[in-house]
């Protein structure tokens, strides 16, 4: 055996004990997911033993216990409270009705990816025998195949065992639709719709009918310029040598050039002027053409009888914060859309430039606390303030917009507490109503720090976010903020 044969050998053995290596780490992984999910399962147990004491019939104080467990979960991990409600559901519905599924992840046969999707598909099942057939058999496939393999698998057997016909599935399924935006990097966001697969293959269908058909137009009018130059560039070159400008102009052809002695210098010196060109993607189009269509179509069912213009009336509305400096052209950074995600500044400058209203928030250039806030159009100076420096609600893991929260008093106004800066924060109604109805405390501290404590004795901190990106530098330029 020579020495590149060992060599293979030696780094096949290696490939061999990387693989045991991960798969003992997978193994171990999914034993303390089995912990966290048992933690999970608990603590929703407590909520529904909590909730069994409410007399009241309200549903939204019989979940209070729900939200303030989730809250504090939330927090200790920097998980949004709404996410983590979900999880604490599935963790408890997975040990309930799934033991199985249950007692293969706290064995680390299975991941709690596969775990889920056994889930997924299974809880549509409402025999617990039936329930239990369907664990037995996925779990086999589970074991051994890849989580879409085994996702495939335990729909296919859901699908037998469900006892719901294909029409009542759907009437439920369809009370899900909705449509939502998830924010991605680069100053892209998608807009995501749930709806019947008819609606929504024939709106795709739409979108790549008329992106085809821009395509189209796009190639004959690319023909139609080449032949253009083509038969332009036959006829100057007939003129021949010294027979001054050419004889004929093409589309786009500027003429000969005179030099101011009579001279023309022929067809060499011709300038054409190309046209403009799609060079937009089919996918670009699609995208393109949809945004169009949503932000000024109006819809073919209007309820409002026209009041007011009815539902074609309403348009778009987004907030821009833009800093001076990038408003200016000096630096090229700091656009925000709703304090949520970053805006390329030329969109920010072209929507600053059509803006009807303006917030002017001034900030301090080192620290970015906000120092004074106006705007042309008169409104309470309090909420621009409140607005300007909290951006969101400022429960930790919360997104919501300040501007379409409540604003808070810290210390409760029926107790004493001013209406003012300093005691007034941004909460949703969500986490407005949680705190009112919970041992939930919130105590604001100077520059707008607020200190949230669980009713488990928990601390948490909530600050401001900074506005600032750029600061001036020694050298008279711009360097990032330290903060």
């Amino acid at each position: 055996m020579n020495a590149d044969e060992k060599r293979r050998r030696a780094e096949d053995k290696r490939a061999g004990v990387f693989a045991d290596e991960l798969a003992k780490l997978r193994r171990r992984r999914a034993v303390l997911e089995a912990k966290e999910t048992r933690l999970l399962a608990d603590a929703y147990a407590l909520t529904l033993e909590q909730r069994s004491r409410i007399g009241s019939v309200s549903s939204r104080e019989r979940d209070i216990p729900l939200r303030s467990m989730a809250l504090e979960l939330g927090m200790a991990v920097r998980v949004n409270d709404r996410s983590m409600q979900s999880q604490m559901h599935d963790a408890h519905e997975l040990v309930e009705l799934f033991p199985a599924t249950m007692a293969a992840l706290v064995e680390g046969r299975v991941t709690r990816a596969h775990a889920q999707v056994i889930q997924d598909a299974g809880r549509v099942i409402e025999d617990p025998v039936d329930r239990a057939d369907f664990e037995r058999i996925v779990l086999v496939e589970a074991e051994r195949q890849t989580v879409p393999r085994t996702k495939k698998h335990a729909n296919q057997r859901a699908a037998v065992l469900d006892p719901r016909p294909l029409q009542e599935r759907h009437d439920t399924a369809i009370r899900e639709r909705r449509v939502w935006v998830t924010d991605l990097d680069d100053t892209l966001s998608t807009l995501t719709i749930l709806g019947g697969n008819v609606y929504i293959h024939g709106a795709y269908h739409r979108l790549t009918g008329q992106g085809t058909t821009i395509k189209d137009v796009d190639r004959a009018k690319r023909r139609e310029h080449a032949a253009a130059q083509a038969n332009a560039d036959a006829n100057g070159g007939s003129g021949g040598p010294g027979s001054g400008s050419g004889s004929g102009f093409g589309l786009g052809e500027t003429g000969t050039h005179d030099d101011g002695n009579g001279n023309g210098s022929g067809s060499g010196s011709r300038e054409t002027a190309e046209p403009w060109f799609d060079d937009r993607s089919l996918d670009e189009i699609r995208a393109d053409l949809a945004l169009d269509m949503l932000l000024t179509g109006c819809p073919t069912i209007d309820p409002t009888d026209g009041a007011k213009g009815g539902l074609g009336a309403i348009t778009a509305e987004v907030q821009i914060t833009i800093p001076i400096t990038t408003l200016t052209g000096v630096t090229n950074s700091g656009a925000e859309l709703n304090g949520i995600t970053p805006v390329d500044p030329e969109t920010a400058r072209r929507m600053a430039g059509t803006a009807r209203v303006w917030d002017r928030v001034m900030t301090d250039p080192i620290t970015g606390v906000v120092t004074a806030v106006d705007r042309y159009v008169p409104h309470p100076s309090q909420t621009r303030f409140l607005n300007a420096r909290d951006v969101t609600c400022r429960t930790p893991g919360c997104r919501r917009p300040a501007k379409i929260c409540d604003k808070d008093h810290s210390r409760d106004f029926a107790l004493g507490g001013p209406t003012s800066n300093d005691n007034l924060c941004n909460e949703c109604a969500r986490h407005h109503t949680l705190k009112h109805a919970t041992n939930w405390h919130v105590e604001q501290l100077p520059g707008g720090v607020l200190t949230f404590t669980s009713p488990g004795g928990k601390t948490y901190e909530s600050h401001p976010p900074s506005r600032v990106a750029f600061v001036p530098a020694d050298d008279g330029g711009y360097g990032v903020a330290p903060f």
